[in-house]
C-alpha cells in the first residue's frame, strides 16, 4: 500500500521488483488519476474507478479508505509492505519562506516560525497510524534530508521512535538518486523497518554510481552529524559515499536521448508556438528506431511500460521573453550570470545608441521595447537558483513541486533548442519510463513529476527490500538493460 503515493514513484520502484500494488492514497486529484491510471490493472481489483479517486488522510477514516479499496476483510492480511512520503513541503528550507510568506500576509504572530507550526509537519503520525492498522511486514518512509533538523528538532528520529512503540527494527539514513543511476542529485531520508517478529534487521542499498556532489550536499551531512551528536540517535545510520571505481553517475546528455529537439525559438519566430494548454498525452515518435544510450534503453523497455517508435508528453512552455535569452547563455549558468549577461546586452545597446548620436531615454518608445524585450526582473541577491541551465556532463539538480509554475530551474543545455524542459524529459530526470502517463494538463503533470520519487531510487530500496525479506530471486532490470555488473548488484543488497 502506497500511501501519500502521488502519481506513483515509489510504486512503480516495489512493482518492479515484484511487489503487488493492492492500495494508494494520495489527495491530489490529478496525480490520483495518474496512479490509478497506470498502477490501476496491477491492483488486486483490477483497474476499478476507486483507485483514481483522490482521497484526505487527515479528513476520511482508514477503514472507509480500505474498503472503498476493496480491501474487505483483516487489511492486516492484505497489506505486507506499507510505502509513502508524507508532504515534504513545511520540512524543506526551500519552502519556508513561502510558509513565512504566507503567513505574514495573514498576520500570524507566528509568522517567522510558520514552517514549525505547518499542520503537514504532524502527517507523518498519520502514517505511524495506518501502520499500526495494516501491521506489515515491512515499511519504507521517504522525505527530504531536512527532516533531520525540523527548527532544531530530529523528526526522522521521532518517526523512527513510534514506529520502534509499533512493534519494528527500524533505521533511517541520507541517500542521493544519483548513487542508484538517476540523472538527478537527489538527496532525501530514507527509513526502512521490519517487524521484530521478522529478525531483520534494516539495511540500505549500497551505491551502484559514482558521482562528484556539490559541496552543499556536504554541508546536509555535516548537519545531519551535528543534530545526531547532540541530541543522540539510536536509529540513524551512515551509508558511505560511492567508490570512484564504480560507473559514473548518468548525464544529462544521457537522460534525455532519442527525445526529438524542439527548436523553440526557430518555432516561436515562425509563429509556431503559441499560448494555450498542452496536453502530456500528446504522442512524438523517437528520433533513434533503437535506444542510443543505456539509460534510454531503460527508459524505453522498462517492464509493464514498453514503448517502441513514440512516447508522450514531449511538450514545453511557452515563453516568448526568454527564448532568446536561453539560446545566448551558457551551460551551467545560475541566475547571477544571466541576470548580468542581460544587463550587459542592454547597457552595450545603449552604448551603442549613444555613439550613434540616438536617444538613450527609457521613455522613448524604442528604448523602452528593447529593455522590456530583454529585461529580467528578478533580484539575483534573492534567487540565486531561479534559473539554471543544465550541465549535458552531469547529473542535474533536484526537480521541485515548484516545476509544475516555473521550469527556469531546469533549462535545456542545448542552445539551439532554446527552452525549458518538457514534461517527458521531466520524466526521464525523474527516471519515469516512456510509457508512464500523466494526467491533467502541462502544469498538473509537471507537479506530479516534481513532488515524485524517482521511479530507478525506488527500485533499488525495493531490491534491496526484497533482498532482506528473503523473496526468490529475481532478474535485476539494471543487469539487463542499464548494463550494470550483477556482482557489482548483488553487493549492495542486504548492507547494514
Amino acid at each position: 500500500m502506497d500511501l501519500f503515493a502521488g502519481c506513483g514513484g515509489i510504486s512503480l520502484g516495489f512493482l518492479t521488483a515484484g511487489f503487488r500494488p493492492v492500495a494508494s492514497v494520495e489527495i491530489d486529484p490529478h496525480a490520483a488519476q495518474s496512479h490509478g491510471a497506470n498502477f490501476g490493472t496491477h491492483s488486486l481489483g483490477g483497474d476499478q474507478p476507486s483507485h483514481h479517486v483522490a482521497r484526505d488522510v487527515t479528513a476520511e477514516d482508514p477503514s472507509t479508505i480500505f474498503a472503498e479499496l476493496g480491501l474487505n476483510g483483516p487489511v492486516d492480511d492484505q497489506v505486507d509492505v506499507l510505502v509513502g512520503g508524507p508532504p515534504c513541503q513545511a520540512f524543506a528550507r526551500v519552502g519556508r519562506a513561502k510558509l513565512r510568506e504566507q503567513a505574514h500576509r495573514r498576520s500570524e504572530d507566528t509568522a517567522n516560525f510558520a514552517f514549525l507550526v505547518d499542520g503537514r509537519v504532524d502527517l507523518w503520525q498519520r502514517y505511524v497510524h495506518y501502520i499500526r492498522m495494516t501491521k506489515p511486514v515491512a515499511l519504507l518512509m521517504e522525505n527530504v534530508p531536512d527532516i533531520l533538523n525540523h527548527g532544531g528538532k530530529n523528526v526522522a528520529e521521532l518517526v523512527a521512535k513510534s514506529l520502534s512503540a509499533e512493534g519494528y527494527e527500524v533505521a533511517y539514513t541520507l541517500l542521493n538518486a544519483s548513487w542508484y543511476g538517476v540523472p538527478q542529485t537527489r538527496e532525501r531520508m530514507i527509513l526502512i523497518g521490519f517487524h521484530r517478529d521478522t529478525g531483520i534487521r534494516p539495511s540500505f542499498p549500497k551505491p551502484t554510481h559514482h558521482v562528484n556532489l556539490p559541496q552543499g550536499y556536504q554541508g546536509t551531512k555535516n548537519t545531519a552529524r551535528q543534530v545526531i551528536k547532540e541530541q543522540g540517535s539510536e536509529h540513524h545510520r551512515f551509508v558511505a559515499d560511492p567508490e570512484i571505481s564504480l560507473p559514473p553517475a548518468t548525464t544529462a546528455r544521457e537522460a534525455l536521448a532519442d527525445l526529438p529537439p524542439i527548436y523553440a525559438l526557430e518555432m516561436f519566430n515562425r509563429g509556431e508556438l503559441r499560448r494555450g494548454a498542452k496536453n502530456p498525452m500528446e504522442v512524438v515518435r523517437y528520433t533513434n528506431k533503437n535506444p542510443s544510450t543505456p539509460y534510454s534503453r531503460i527508459m524505453r523497455e522498462w517492464h509493464g511500460f514498453v514503448t517502441k517508435e513514440s512516447t508522450t508528453g514531449h511538450v514545453i512552455r511557452y515563453l516568448p521573453r526568454d527564448f532568446k535569452i536561453f539560446a545566448e547563455i551558457s551551460e551551467g549558468w545560475e541566475y547571477p550570470q544571466i541576470h548580468q549577461y542581460v544587463e550587459e546586452k542592454i547597457a552595450g545597446w545603449l552604448k551603442s545608441r549613444k555613439r550613434r548620436g540616438l536617444s538613450t531615454d527609457a521613455r522613448t518608445a524604442e528604448v523602452r521595447d528593447f529593455i522590456k524585450l530583454w529585461r529580467i526582473p528578478y533580484d539575483p541577491s534573492k534567487f540565486s537558483n531561479k534559473w539554471w541551465k543544465l550541465d549535458s556532463q552531469k547529473p542535474v539538480r533536484t526537480l521541485l513541486a515548484h516545476l509544475g509554475k516555473d521550469s527556469y530551474s531546469h533549462i535545456h543545455y542545448d542552445s539551439d533548442q532554446a527552452r525549458t524542459i518538457s514534461v517527458r524529459e521531466a520524466a526521464r530526470l525523474q527516471s519515469f519510463p516512456d510509457g508512464f502517463i500523466f494526467k491533467g494538463s502541462m502544469n498538473p503533470a509537471l507537479k506530479q513529476i516534481g513532488n515524485a520519487v524517482p521511479a530507478l531510487f525506488a527500485y533499488a530500496i525495493a531490491m534491496s527490500v526484497r533482498s532482506n525479506l528473503g523473496a526468490p530471486p529475481i532478474n535485476d532490470m539494471r543487469v539487463q538493460l542499464l548494463g550494470l555488473d550483477g556482482a557489482v548488484i548483488g553487493r549492495t543488497e542486504g548492507i547494514a
